[in-house]
């Protein structure tokens, strides 16, 4: 308590300490949103399994549009990268000092999960589990790394995107949604390999907004004058309110007339899906968040200058990914200690049984999650409180790039390849082999960078 108190006191009077406050909210709403509509069923041979209850409740899809809060991360996360990236190099730092202060914050979180998940699972296959078993269980707890495939992207494409944004403003998001319409085009009447591309468009759109917000708040603390690469957000309340109606608006029409789902998440069976890869229905969601986000910004500071709300909001963010990364770990866990004392309840969906199951199954899961925080989350906070690098290098500069940019791929290349390889495909190690060795290769060379190692001669 003592130590958040103090960085709540040295918390600068510029800082947007909504963002932090939106980034919690986002993450905590993912979190309760998978546990909450999680099905526990057996299999022929008894063993517990797992779905998602929306197949079986189409009347909560539209609860998704309240539910579906990635949108509000990339936003955030575009505001953040764009402030830090500015604070970098007011410092004399450079990009590439600036993606390896990022990826110190993001890599050695994963890198824990992987390594943890990893171990178990080759503890697991010594034991003589079925390595079909193994992969499956290792997929389900590494359902959150597909998210950290585009944000990874957007973070490693921050540098030149961001001065795309310096130069051509708004016109950079129009543009990459006119590529997202396109690939719903190429879903919707061929060829479908056109929606390849709205994997990272859809968002780095939502992304480059974050810049313009940036922008806006950097112009209302400062002197709008001094950097005329600036493009802001309208964020009035006018505007504000045009962007919710508006994007309200042609959400109903895409999910009503257009041929679009309802669901903002995934749902099997469906024709196509909003958030994989975003859609312009789930653009036209993140549209509306954005107007709701402004509308509320007012009344949130008022309510972040308290001290006690800040702390709670800096506790959660020192922690924030940690608790992303391991909240279906804790389903897993969870299942597993109940199903070995013979406590674990299998009610049908939608039952009174399972609706009544939903508060001590969020608790429970709550209890396990935050012990797997405690054990974890030191590894995400020592690197949040790791002082950024001035980003100056005795070195080469298009080595150390090349380096960087070497790192980053091999880590989204290993990530990449766990998501889409199927979760009934054998593999002793949980993680297939080449992703993981992919991956640790990646990160082991980041770390390496961050440590100096390449900088001098």
């Amino acid at each position: 308590m003592r130590r958040l108190r103090q960085l709540a006191e040295r918390t600068p009077a510029g800082r947007e300490r909504y963002v932090d406050l939106l980034r919690a909210v986002a993450i905590g709403m993912v979190v309760v949103g998978h546990w909450g509509v999680t099905v526990i069923g057996r299999d022929a041979a008894g063993r517990p399994t797992g779905h998602s209850a929306l197949s079986d409740l189409p009347w909560a899809h539209p609860l998704t549009w309240v539910a579906q809060v990635l949108p509000v991360f990339f936003l955030v996360g575009g505001f953040a990268n764009a402030a830090s990236l500015t604070a970098h190099r007011g410092r004399g730092g450079d990009a590439t000092g600036w993606l390896l202060d990022r990826s110190a914050r993001l890599v050695p979180p994963t890198t824990v999960l992987l390594v943890v998940l990893a171990v178990g699972a080759a503890g697991a296959h010594l034991r003589g589990i079925d390595p079909a078993q193994v992969r499956e269980v290792v997929w389900f707890a590494t359902i959150p790394l597909w998210f950290l495939v585009p944000y990874l992207a957007v973070v490693a494409l921050t540098p030149p995107m961001h001065a795309l944004h310096r130069r051509f403003g708004l016109a950079v998001p129009v543009a990459l949604t006119g590529l997202v319409a396109l690939g719903d085009l190429g879903r919707l009447a061929g060829p479908a390999a056109l929606a390849t591309g709205n994997h990272l468009a859809g968002w780095l759109a939502v992304h480059q907004i974050g810049f313009a917000w940036y922008d806006a708040h950097a112009c209302s603390t400062g002197d709008p004058g001094r950097d005329r690469a600036r493009h802001p957000l309208p964020t009035s309340r006018r505007a504000a309110t045009a962007l919710l109606v508006g994007g309200f608006g042609t959400l109903l029409l895409l999910t009503t007339i257009g041929p679009y789902p309802v669901s903002m998440l995934h749902v099997p069976g469906q024709r196509m899906e909003n958030d994989g890869p975003p859609s312009l229905a789930l653009l036209a969601l993140a549209t509306a968040q954005l107007g709701l986000i402004l509308l509320l910004r007012r009344p949130a500071q008022r309510w972040l200058r308290r001290p006690g709300p800040w702390q709670a909001v800096i506790a959660v963010n020192s922690v924030v990914l940690t608790v992303f990364l391991w909240h279906l770990t804790a389903v897993l866990l969870l299942i597993g200690l109940l199903d070995a004392v013979g406590l674990l309840p299998t009610p049908a969906v939608g039952t009174a049984a399972w609706y009544a199951w939903r508060v001590p199954w969020l608790l429970l899961l709550a209890l396990v999650l935050a012990a797997l925080v405690a054990v974890f989350g030191p590894v995400e906070a020592r690197a949040g409180r790791r002082r950024p690098a001035g980003g100056r290098s005795t070195g080469r500069r298009p080595a150390r790039t090349a380096l960087v940019v070497a790192g980053y791929v091999a880590v989204l290349g290993g990530l990449l390849v766990n998501t889409v390889t199927p979760k009934s495909t054998p593999a002793p190690l949980g993680l297939p082999a080449p992703a993981l060795v992919a991956y640790l290769a990646g990160a082991g060379l980041l770390r390496l960078l961050r440590s100096g190692w390449g900088t001098r001669g």
